[in-house]
């Protein structure tokens, strides 16, 4: 009977993916260039000012989204680039500093809710990552610790959201885990879901 409520439940989320998906062909391959990582709460950022060590720290961004520095208190860095905290730092800085030469880098990452990339279903360890760049489908199952015994890993869809919309691509996991067939190591975005659905008995 568990068994049954188990299959019914994949199998109503299962439709519900499919029911908003616009194809199941491959996804467009290759890493977006114009692709920034965005800042979010739990990252950890190196804050470095050039030839004035005493203002340099690595500071946590808090749950409220910002960080403080010597001299720069509370300034948003939630939903921004590095290059973009930087440069409001070293704005501010110019109070104290002539010149200011500011670098902003991530040391530790989380990265925002809608950038995270998830591993849903039939999967050993459904879980969500930050994104990486050049992060594909096999990185992500290598996290996820593979498939379980009930996945239909060749039915496997990645969900992403493209303008206003959900396209749903198939990707054949047991084709790229059992036989090497590289072709379905696709590359993942920020914010793609990666759902394996229960095999059928």
């Amino acid at each position: 009977m568990q068994q049954y409520f188990r299959l019914r439940t994949v199998m109503v989320f299962g439709l519900c993916l499919l029911g908003a998906c616009s194809n199941l062909a491959p996804p467009p391959g290759g890493v977006n260039p114009e692709a920034e990582y965005i800042i979010g709460p739990g990252d950890t950022l190196n804050v470095f000012v050039y030839r004035v060590p005493e203002f340099s720290a690595e500071v946590p961004v808090r749950p409220d989204g910002r960080v403080s520095t010597p001299l720069v208190p509370d300034v948003v860095a939630l939903g921004k680039t590095p290059s973009q905290v930087a440069g409001e730092i070293q704005e501010r800085l110019k109070k104290y500093v002539t010149d200011p030469l500011v670098t902003v880098m991530v040391t530790g990452f989380t990265g925002p809710l809608e950038q995270e990339i998830r591993v849903i279903g039939e999967v050993a360890q459904p879980t969500a990552v930050a994104y990486r760049a050049q992060m594909s489908v096999l990185d992500l199952m290598i996290v996820a610790k593979g498939l379980t015994r009930f996945a239909a890993g060749n039915r496997a869809v990645i969900v992403r959201r493209e303008s206003d919309h959900m396209n749903t691509y198939g990707v054949r996991l047991d084709d790229l885990l059992k036989d090497g067939d590289i072709s379905q190591n696709i590359a993942l975005r920020p914010g793609d879901t990666l759902f394996v659905p229960q095999a059928w008995f």
